[in-house]
């Protein structure tokens, strides 16, 4: 695998993010021309339908990376508690999600001094804490 950085990290999956997404909203695009064209009871259907697979599409994505959030959040708490000292361990809570999902890419090394600087610094956007990573730690495990 290639080495991951800041730059490469999101991941795309071509089936879902290029064929499939094409394809629900060509047929959302389809079912709201066809209901302009021919009025009716059935293309009315076939649009609420259409836009329902639209719906599910987009929620489906969307509670994939809430849970895979959580589970980051909950990752990087556990190995805060065993890398930093305890002045840090002590602060673990007050890292945002935002933070912590910044700081996954960090390495073992990297992390406690990294993380003192996001927490005492109050930096929490997660690309600015991902630019930061000097050592990138890739996770290839992600949804």
């Amino acid at each position: 695998m290639e080495a991951q950085n800041y730059g490469n990290h999101r991941k795309w999956v071509p089936l879902y993010h290029f064929i499939a997404a094409a394809l629900v909203l060509v047929f959302f695009g389809a079912s709201i021309w066809r209901l302009i064209k021919q009025p009716s009871l059935g293309q009315t259907i076939n649009l609420g339908m259409a836009a329902g697979l639209v719906l599910v599409f987009f929620y489906a994505r969307a509670t994939a990376l809430v849970v895979q959030d959580r589970v980051i959040r909950l990752e990087e708490r556990l190995r805060l508690r065993e890398l930093a000292g305890a002045d840090l361990t002590s602060r673990i809570d007050e890292f945002t999600t935002d933070q912590l999902i910044g700081l996954r890419f960090a390495t073992d090394e990297e992390l406690p001094g990294l993380a003192r600087k996001v927490i005492d610094e109050s930096i929490t956007g997660r690309d600015a804490i991902k630019k930061m990573v000097q050592n990138w730690r890739p996770d290839h495990a992600r949804a």
